[in-house]
């Protein structure tokens, strides 16, 4: 592995122990070049899938991608990281396991969305706003209405 801050090929290995509900391996590195320590995670990759997007244009799958969108959804929720993690590996092995290689992008957000409804139903408004390109107040109130459907009752 390569060093992030020098360069340098030749790194060691430290320690390694399971990550994510053992999905992954968390490995602790040192670069005997610079003395630099760095963390590296190992993840199976059942295959290599592509994003369709509605335009038509394709991209790589990427993960960290994901993540950031998710976490941007959850900044300042009281959710711990392990269970974003969690979350996280559990859309990518569902996208794995669809057995395809391509995946419209409509189909990542409607399962980010699911994901975020069973978590954070403040984070699912977030990523519902961005995700379904929220224009006005009024498009959160009707969103936010539908969620609530004896809001209209009075209970």
């Amino acid at each position: 592995m390569r060093c992030p801050f020098c360069g340098n090929v030749d790194t060691q290995v430290k320690d390694s122990r399971p990550a994510e509900d053992h999905v992954a391996i968390r490995r602790r590195r040192f670069c005997p070049a610079c003395g630099g320590r760095f963390t590296t995670y190992e993840r199976v990759q059942l295959r290599d899938l592509v994003v369709v997007k509605s335009s038509g244009r394709r991209e790589d799958f990427d993960r960290d991608k994901l993540e950031r969108s998710i976490r941007i959804a959850l900044q300042k929720r009281p959710i711990e990281p392990e269970r974003m993690d969690q979350m996280i590996s559990g859309i990518v092995r569902r996208l794995e396991s669809m057995g395809e290689t391509d995946i419209p992008s409509k189909v990542i957000g409607e399962i980010v969305m699911e994901s975020l409804a069973r978590i954070d139903t403040v984070a699912y408004v977030r990523f519902a706003s961005v995700y379904k390109n929220f224009q006005a107040a009024d498009d959160f109130d009707k969103f936010v209405s539908e969620l609530r459907p004896n809001a209209a009752d009075g209970r």
